[in-house]
């Protein structure tokens, strides 16, 4: 499949949407636990996510439309949703999120981008070049990793109550994704 920005952005308006009727109001014992030593829970991944809003996707796109390769990106602090969680509650992380996410999806609108604006390319600290259209997908792709890490470490706590149908249960059988955010 390749890039189509009104695709990417039709994904992008619903992930905060998704994650809000996930894990809204649910008991803490699923929002807070994680999967072992180094891993993430859903409430550090909703963090993890508003960083990304107001850290990485909007501000590198700008980087690559105004700076092109001349100016790399900014390293991504993967420890940054510590300070996005202090003293919040994971109902003011899902608002908090949505409402970024709803903001940046205005910005990325109003630019109006046309098909030589996703082929500029930035620099990556880690890939080199790297365009704007890939940028943009990767960003679709990012929200539905940690979709998919969020189910994984909800389903972990269950992990031996499903006694023998763990075998059966995909979403158990999985692993990576939370050492690395």
């Amino acid at each position: 499949m390749q890039h189509n920005l009104q695709q990417t952005m039709s994904l992008l308006a619903r992930t905060p949407v998704a994650f809000n009727a996930l894990l809204r109001d649910l008991p803490e014992a699923w929002t807070h636990h994680n999967e072992g030593e180094n891993t993430w829970n859903a409430f550090e991944v909703v963090g993890h996510l508003i960083d990304c809003e107001r850290t990485n996707w909007i501000p590198r796109a700008k980087i690559i439309l105004n700076s092109g390769e001349n100016q790399p990106f900014t390293p991504f602090d993967r420890g940054g949703h510590v300070r996005e969680t202090q003293g919040k509650s994971l109902g003011q992380l899902l608002d908090e999120f949505a409402r970024l996410r709803t903001e940046n999806l205005e910005e990325l609108r109003a630019w109006n981008l046309q098909p030589d604006d996703l082929a500029k390319r930035g620099r990556h600290p880690a890939f080199g070049a790297v365009s704007l259209s890939e940028l943009l997908a990767t960003w679709a792709a990012h929200d539905l990793t940690h979709l998919h890490q969020v189910s994984r470490i909800m389903a972990h706590q269950y992990r031996e109550t499903v006694g023998p149908w763990s075998k059966y249960l995909g979403v158990l059988q999985c692993t990576g994704h939370s050492a690395n955010g």
